[in-house]
């Protein structure tokens, strides 16, 4: 099975970055917009846990908020990106601001995200 990227499509920050890193996605992802009124959840995880953060289905598994971005990330290309935010503590600011954001961007409504 393909990995899955699973990203709200409603969120206009969200739309910005798949849109931009689509292209270089599309080959090691499928993208699944999760705000479509037809998608209620994948592998037993609901709507509401996935747009609470981001998710990544990965063969049989799920990678979550801050290391999915990582992955998704690494598959795009940004290595060097990827290899600076993994050190120990760079990880620990990028993981603290991802939950931080991740909290504000629950509260967005039809789009209006004011972070």
């Amino acid at each position: 099975m393909m990995k899955k990227l699973f990203y709200d499509g409603s969120c206009k920050l969200c739309q910005r970055e798949i849109g931009a890193l689509a292209p270089k996605l599309s080959p090691h992802l499928q993208l699944v917009d999760i705000s479509t009124d037809g998608f209620s959840g994948f592998a037993g995880v609901s709507k509401g846990a996935m747009m609470r953060q981001i998710h990544l289905w990965d063969q049989d598994h799920f990678i979550i908020g801050i290391d999915a971005s990582l992955h998704y990330w690494q598959l795009a290309g940004y290595r060097k990106l990827v290899a600076f935010l993994r050190l120990p503590p760079c990880y620990w600011l990028a993981s603290k601001a991802y939950a931080l954001w991740a909290r504000k961007r629950a509260n967005c409504t039809e789009g209006d995200c004011t972070l």
